[in-house]
């Protein structure tokens, strides 16, 4: 069945930023050196991206819902979000926005693959150790990360000559940087897990995963418990303890995410969404959107 969330590449993802923030190079990669802005609409509703990015708040703080957990990103923070990811910006301080302040790299999978990063790699280990994902940034790393990614942005919008290689050059060292801090970030917090939490910690990103994969055609946990290999009564043992959230409720989570981007972006019926989500019928489709949003499908469509 075909992927229904709608996904984000480097030309759709620069039309989201005013223009004057935003320098890149074809569809290989861009940086945002952003200022806070009323017509700000990036990733105001969840989406995919189809390459990699990193965010460095400078100034400010502001709320990211990475497969459907809540992240604060704020001063001196950064974040790596990996392609499949389900992103969404869910809140921002606005009571100080002359001091809102982030670059944002994005970068398509064939460039990264040119750089030999395994950032999922890294994404991966990060979510087994941390419970929130942002890296705080502090004295050399800061600095000469804030320095790297204001010399691209310049470079970028300049007139010198084959710029590409050189920003190409520039962006591999500043993501080697990035991707060191964060690696001994991961392994300072490792030392600090205990193995039983860590290996928890795995098989809910495990489960999120596969959820993100089959949730518009499977809905019941044994599916997600023989993939991992575990009982179902087990795998919904780990998953509450560790998220507070039941494993039916992850999974109704994903279903209705999916549900309201097919009503709110795309003009198919209700019943071809029915069809789509794999539903028996629209009525059983009607009750379990009303039961988790508390509006039928139709009046969310409409509001």
């Amino acid at each position: 069945m075909e992927d229904l969330m709608q996904t984000l590449n480097i030309s759709k993802l620069k039309a989201l930023f005013p223009g004057e923030s935003v320098a890149g190079l074809g569809d290989d990669f861009f940086i945002a050196d952003f200022r806070y802005d009323r017509s700000l609409k990036m990733f105001r509703y969840p989406c995919r991206f189809d390459g990699y990015i990193a965010i460095f708040c400078l100034k400010g703080r502001f709320s990211l819902d990475l497969n459907l957990n809540t992240f604060e990103l704020k001063e001196n923070t950064l974040i790596f979000i990996v392609p499949g990811n389900i992103i969404r910006v869910s809140e921002m301080e606005l009571s100080n926005l002359e001091k809102f302040r982030f670059f944002m790299i994005a970068v398509s999978r064939e460039f990264m693959t040119s750089l030999r990063l395994d950032f999922n790699h890294l994404f991966n280990e990060s979510m087994i150790v941390f419970n929130n994902p942002c890296i705080r940034l502090r004295g050399d790393s800061l600095r000469v990360s804030a320095k790297y990614l204001e010399l691209a942005a310049d470079l970028l919008t300049s007139e010198i000559p084959n710029k590409k290689d050189s920003v190409g050059s520039l962006l591999s060292s500043v993501l080697y940087l990035l991707a060191s801090v964060w690696a001994q970030a991961i392994s300072v917090a490792k030392q600090s897990a205990s193995a039983p939490s860590a290996r928890n910690k795995m098989v809910l990103d495990q489960f999120l995963r596969l959820i993100t994969e089959y949730h518009n055609t499977q809905r019941n946990v044994t599916f997600y418990a023989e993939k991992l290999c575990l009982t179902p009564k087990y795998l919904s043992k780990i998953i509450k303890s560790i998220s507070g959230r039941s494993a039916p409720e992850w999974i109704d989570s994903f279903v209705i995410l999916e549900a309201k981007n097919l009503l709110k972006y795309s003009d198919i019926s209700i019943k071809q969404i029915v069809y789509r989500l794999n539903f028996s019928n629209q009525s059983v489709f009607y009750k379990f959107f009303k039961a988790h949003t508390g509006m039928t499908p139709s009046e969310y469509r409409e509001s």
